[in-house]
């Protein structure tokens, strides 16, 4: 992207982008390993999504429950896409990750007898969600991890948001640009050089009207990895949040989350007439996989002309709202609602993406050297729909690969112990920048278009219209040699508008109904055809490059000359 050239730089074996689970669980775990690490946050160290997480963290620890168990749930809500072996991967490593997280500094919420008190969200047919503080689950986990940060010494740069990847001449792997926005070490754009970067930048739910996602969620990590030549994959599987506080038809911005573990413990969905009508749609009812339950709200919502349905919980009482979900008693109070007296409305809104860069099973990419864990990366877990609170997992169990994977490598001098020499960044073609007023228009283009309801149509308008937005910036660089001004707001709304393009781009070539990609014109699941992965990557002329796979596999990351995994 345009940005003035470095001012300052840094050295260090790994660079780390974010400091939500992901982030920091790989950092902590690359110092561990004697590796010279670095963070870098687009915010505060707790600005991030994991900070916002309610329900808990999923993992097979409870009496009954196996690995197994989880496995089997996990590959049902992903829809025939999930990667086995990933998961298989995510749900055996999975207990022992969470056991280290308490031995970091977490402190989860315990049972009468002294155990961890476990709940149950959507589809889950075990209680197997760890939650903290209630229903306050990633800012416990988050307040631990920054603790141990900080106890530990790691360099940190805070409040900068990352630009670009640098690469050699070889197209390895040198670092990143980035620009700290006054408030950190370092002021304007500078330079962290390093041999591994490990994005864990978080989501991207700010190209959507309504999210529950942070405002920082703006897909700087998937944008940057496009233009650094990485592949992306299933980005059109955006799952849409059941059960968001429901502020009014023009409430725009991050929205109050009422999280799934309010359904788990015994909350009914009602229409206005106090009718459930989820009993018989599926055998979980309320508790049946996300998309789902996000479909049978949008059917009742159009079946009553309505803007939304309710959360019942007042057969709750007072003592357990406050004692088990405070935080959204008190959002829902905030915004003049009573949850112990009277229904919550709740409609969906853009929540988490299932897809993003794609990685091998060690986190890897289709860039030597760069790296991708968390809601950033698609490690082929959550298939067409992320089952309820693996999210938290996967950034442990996969942070802890990465980590070991960096390790290895600098111990065995691959790659070098030092950061190869960056290639100048004026030798690449700078993307031109949008105006800041930008992100509004595409997150109105992108919530008609590619929300919850999509079809032929509406994903043509929107591609249309966001094309007719790159267009509008690159003939303004071609003509007049200018682009926007450079700044946190241009820089962010040129990422969005580059994650929008990709994400219409494979909704419209996924002809089909699954998970949370729902197309009203092919409403059918079609495993003949698409029971596959849509990759994409940029072209060096900013086009795109949109292909199915072969098969439910997903190729290598790596070149055939590089070592692969065993």
């Amino acid at each position: 992207m345009h940005a003035p050239a470095p001012g300052w730089s840094v050295a260090a074996d790994v660079v780390v982008v974010g400091s939500g689970v992901a982030g920091l669980t790989a950092a902590l775990r690359c110092e561990a390993a004697g590796l010279t690490t670095v963070v870098v946050t687009k915010a505060r160290l707790d600005d991030g999504s994991t900070r916002w997480a309610q329900g808990g963290i999923a993992a097979a620890l409870g009496d009954g429950d196996t690995p197994e168990q989880h496995l089997d749930d996990t590959l049902v809500a992903g829809a025939g896409l999930c990667d086995e072996e990933a998961v298989r991967i995510l749900v055996t490593e999975g207990p022992d990750a969470v056991r280290r997280l308490i031995a970091t500094g977490a402190h989860f919420d315990e049972s009468a007898e002294g155990g961890l008190a476990l709940t149950r969200e959507g589809g889950h047919h075990r209680r197997r969600i760890a939650h903290a503080g209630g229903d306050a689950t990633g800012a416990e986990i988050s307040r631990a991890l920054v603790d141990a940060v900080r106890a530990r010494g790691l360099r940190t740069v805070e409040n900068a948001l990352v630009l670009d990847l640098l690469t050699d001449a070889e197209g390895r792997t040198a670092g990143v640009t980035l620009h700290v926005m006054g408030e950190g070490q370092h002021d304007g754009v500078g330079a962290v050089h390093a041999p591994a970067v490990v994005l864990a930048t978080g989501g991207m739910g700010q190209v959507f009207s309504a999210t529950t996602n942070p405002a920082v969620s703006t897909g700087d990590g998937v944008a940057l990895a496009l233009r650094a030549g990485a592949e992306v994959s299933d980005l059109e599987f955006v799952q849409f949040h059941p059960t968001v506080l429901f502020l009014g038809p023009d409430a725009e911005g991050q929205q109050p989350l009422v999280s799934e573990a309010v359904r788990g413990e015994g909350a009914h969905l009602v229409d206005a007439d106090g009718v459930r009508f989820m009993q018989g749609q599926h055998e979980l009812a309320e508790l049946a996989p996300r998309d789902i339950v996000a479909k049978g709200i949008m059917r009742r919502m159009r079946e009553r002309n309505t803007e939304h349905m309710y959360l019942d919980a007042r057969h709750f009482g007072a003592e357990m709202w406050e004692r088990r979900f405070p935080t959204i008693l008190a959002a829902c109070r905030a915004h003049g609602i009573d949850p112990v007296t009277e229904p919550v409305p709740v409609a969906p809104a853009a929540h988490y993406a299932s897809g993003g860069v794609r990685t091998d099973s060690r986190g890897r990419t289709t860039v030597p050297g760069l790296y991708a864990c968390g809601e950033v990366a698609c490690t082929g877990v959550h298939g067409a729909n992320r089952l309820a609170s693996n999210s938290l997992l996967e950034g442990l169990v996969y942070a802890e690969r990465i980590a070991a994977d960096i390790a290895a490598r600098r111990g065995g001098q691959e790659p070098p112990a030092r950061a190869p020499r960056p290639l100048p960044q004026a030798d690449r073609p700078a993307q031109p920048l949008l105006a800041p007023e930008a992100r509004f228009a595409i997150q109105r283009i992108m919530t008609r278009g590619a929300g919850v309801l999509r079809s032929e149509s509406s994903l043509a308008r929107a591609a249309d219209q966001l094309e007719a937005l790159h267009a509008e910036a690159r003939d303004a660089l071609d003509e007049n040699g200018k682009t926007a001004e450079p700044g946190v707001d241009t820089w962010e709304a040129t990422n969005l508008l580059c994650v929008a393009r990709v994400l219409v781009a494979a909704a419209r070539l996924r002809e089909e109904t699954r998970g949370c990609h729902w197309r009203e014109d092919r409403p059918e699941r079609d495993d003949t055809r698409w029971r596959r992965h849509v990759v994409v990557r940029l072209n060096p002329d900013r086009t795109l490059a949109v292909h199915p796979t072969d098969g439910t596999d997903f190729p290598p990351t790596l070149p055939p000359q590089a070592p692969q995994e065993q």
